[in-house]
């Protein structure tokens, strides 16, 4: 439950799918792909980002087909959304919200960090999943709340609350 890997390790997972991935000068996007070949920003300044990119670039790899960069097209965006929620939710799955909780995690700067995702990335997924579960789920002896905020509490405990900043 709630593996959490590094650069590093999601980089020898698209190895291991065959994709090569290489860093590159892009000019109007932070990563790309075709085919099998992921390209990543080259001046991307944290493995953190790089690693947001690249789960999506992934999600692209597994969800898309053909060539969707027009994003007027209803298609496009709808397999576009499918490759977010792939990096969302294998990147950030439910279980680590609880794991940085329970490591003591209390803002959005922190769970981020915790998880190895950028802040962006991360209240993404959190949007995603107040999209699939309303404003709280239960899972396990916890409830996730999404509303007003991200907080977490158990059966037997007070929530404890993680404050936006």
């Amino acid at each position: 439950e709630g593996i959490i890997l590094t650069y590093e390790e999601l980089l020898a997972e698209a190895e291991e799918m065959g994709l090569v991935v290489k860093e590159k000068p892009l000019k109007s996007s932070a990563g790309r792909i075709k085919y099998n070949k992921i390209a990543i920003r080259k001046n991307i300044p944290t493995s953190t980002e790089k690693k947001c990119i690249l789960a999506e670039e992934i999600g692209h790899y597994i969800k898309t087909a053909g060539n969707i960069l027009d994003q007027s097209l209803i298609n496009n965006r709808k397999q576009e959304r499918q490759a977010r929620i792939w990096a969302y939710t294998t990147q950030i799955e439910i279980w680590n919200l609880i794991k940085a909780w329970e490591h003591g995690c209390m803002n959005s700067h922190e769970i981020a960090e915790f998880l190895e995702v950028t802040e962006e990335f991360l209240k993404d997924t959190i949007m995603y999943y107040r999209c699939k579960y309303g404003v709280s789920t239960n899972i396990g002896h916890y409830t996730i709340y999404f509303e007003p905020t991200l907080f977490i509490m158990t059966e037997s405990s007070f929530p404890c609350q993680a404050k936006n900043e």
